[in-house]
């Protein structure tokens, strides 16, 4: 018995020592990291940085063979350790990322398909592996807050940003060629071979992309404008406080009438403003850019509209329903005269292409830039800068008449030196940049020539005419087969010149039919509509401004006649 307690005894000793040798080896083995040999790892920032987002304070990320995430986040929490082991690409706009352990909701914010770019607006995140910048930089998301090409800049209708931003026109000279004339005198064709411009004995000649003529001489002091059947004879006629004036004496369709216009000298060249004969009384000015205390309803019937031109823009321009104040009446007016004058003159371009036997289609290659393709219309925006122009013309023409005027044109630009010398015109005046034409104008975008008629309305982008005397301008609104509204064009500072006299002039006469109409229809009665002469007097007509018309047309027909027999005859050089 003595001998078998012995035994357990001993065997006890050997158990107690086996389980002394082993529980040491178990535990130390639960503490060894997953990843094998090695001791633990510390919990210090040494774990791997969160693509885009700040660098953890402290515990550990681990991350195998999980591909590249973005995170755009506001602040991430310190502590806690991430896990994701295989995990797919994702990307995430998140105010704070949750704690440890939290998960992310399948089709949480996660942006739409496009990759890992922010929502609209938002910073572009960084690539995965740290804060070096994505290529590109901070550029925003497709559709986000991103401006046009070129930069913010006001358009017609508002600040809003329009294809074409400040990009200028490209190439301003249009494709074709110049030739040398036999009988002297120079002319520029199409690359279809058509007319653009003739140069011979003292007389310009433009045709214009829908087939109009203007015509400019200079004889025994005048200048001789004709556009299509009509134009005007302009003559010096006075200088006063510095400044220098001429006449013109319009003659179109047997009615003639007489403006003053004031000359600008800019940069090495001369324009001419439109100056009022007359100014009303400052309250007349001040209640036609104010407020009426409610709406006022005048129909189609009211203005008396209708007719060939009311169909043939009627689904293009809308009058307003209802105007809450004169300016808007106003607004309409004008637009409701461009139109009329625009299909005046498309009519006269059709007649005069019908009695023309060389005014075949042109063929394809007639360096035209695209035009509107469909149906446009002049949109509440345009409409509303256009509103906004009266309004701001009112404004300057209530401040000049309040000072008894013999100051500049209305709304022109404050006369300050320049580097290039003199006054700027109205036309290149930074507050003015909404233009609406008047008569044919052939505009260049890149070397590609396209239409603007009476009606189109552009917005002034550039403030520097070029080697040609262009700006660039964006097309507001057009109508068929005219420059495509959006497109940039180069259109000449002359051109948007006499486009603000023209708008001038209108406005002139638009007061003059409210101060008729106050007080009747509904229209509420203005306060003083009574006027006082302009301290440049009106001066007479000119006696033979329809004589010196007449005889240029005869003289131009000559002109483009010998001039396209030579042409097609493969004359010139």
């Amino acid at each position: 018995m003595s001998r078998v307690w012995k035994s357990e005894m001993m065997m006890q000793k050997w158990v107690i020592l086996l389980l002394a040798l082993i529980l040491p080896v178990a535990a130390l083995g639960q503490h060894k990291p997953a990843g094998g040999g090695g001791g633990a790892k510390p919990s210090t920032n040494t774990g791997a940085r969160s693509s885009g987002g700040a660098r953890p304070s402290g515990g550990a990320s681990h991350a195998a063979s999980r591909p590249a995430q973005s995170h755009t986040q506001a602040a991430r929490p310190s502590g806690g350790a991430s896990h994701a082991a295989s995990r797919p690409a994702q990307s995430h706009t998140q105010a704070s990322r949750p704690a440890a352990g939290g998960t992310h909701a399948a089709g949480g914010n996660r942006p739409a398909a496009g990759g890992n770019r922010p929502a609209a607006g938002g910073n572009r995140p960084t690539t995965a592996g740290g804060n070096r910048p994505a290529a590109g930089g901070n550029r925003p998301a497709a559709g986000g807050n991103r401006p046009a090409a070129g930069g913010n800049r006001p358009t017609a209708g508002g600040n809003r940003p329009t294809a074409g931003g400040n990009r200028p026109a490209g190439r301003s000279t249009p494709a074709g060629r110049n030739v040398s004339l036999k009988g002297g005198g120079r002319a520029n064709l199409r690359p279809n071979g058509s007319v653009r411009s003739i140069d011979r004995g003292g007389m310009h000649i433009e045709r214009g992309m829908h087939g109009g003529r203007t015509v400019v001489t200079h004889h025994n002091g005048a200048t001789i404008v004709s556009h299509g059947r009509g134009g005007y004879v302009q003559r010096a006629y006075m200088t006063r406080g510095g400044r220098t004036f001429v006449s013109r004496t319009f003659v179109s369709g047997g009615v003639v009438h007489v403006g003053v216009y004031r000359s600008y000298f800019f940069g090495g060249v001369g324009y001419y403003g439109w100056y009022p004969g007359f100014w009303y009384h400052p309250g007349f000015y001040a209640w036609g850019w104010n407020p009426w205390p409610g709406p006022v309803y005048w129909g189609v019937g009211a203005w008396g509209w209708g007719g060939p031109w009311w169909g043939f823009y009627g689904g293009w321009w809308n009058p307003y329903p209802s105007y809450a104040a004169p300016y808007f009446w106003l607004t309409d007016y004008l637009i409701a005269q461009s139109l009329q004058a625009a299909y005046a003159a498309r009519a006269e371009a059709n007649a005069e292409a019908a009695a023309d036997a060389s005014s075949a289609p042109p063929p394809a290659d007639s360096g035209a830039a695209p035009a509107a393709s469909g149906a446009v219309t002049l949109t509440p925006e345009v409409k509303e800068a256009i509103a906004q122009e009266v309004k701001a013309q009112l404004a300057a023409q209530q401040a000049q008449a309040q000072s008894g005027g013999g100051g500049a044109a209305p709304a022109a630009a404050p006369q300050t030196a320049s580097a290039s010398g003199g006054d700027l015109p109205p036309a290149l005046n930074p507050a003015q940049r909404t233009f609406v034409v008047d008569t044919p104008v052939t505009a260049v975008a890149d070397g590609q020539e396209c239409g603007l008629t009476s009606g189109d309305v552009l917005t002034r982008l550039g403030d520097t005419p070029d080697e040609n005397q262009t700006v660039s301008v964006s097309v507001a609104a057009s109508q068929k087969s005219d420059c495509a509204p959006g497109q940039t064009v180069a259109v000449k500072v002359d051109d948007l010149q006499e486009m603000y006299n023209h708008f001038s002039e209108s406005l002139s006469n638009g007061m003059g039919e409210l101060a008729k109409k106050q007080g009747t229809g509904g229209m509420p009665a203005a306060p003083d509509t009574g006027t006082t002469a302009s301290d440049v007097p009106t001066p007479q007509a000119d006696p033979n401004a329809a004589a010196d018309l007449s005889a240029q047309q005869q003289q131009a027909n000559q002109v483009e006649s010998q001039v396209k027999q030579e042409t097609a005859a493969g004359g010139g050089s």
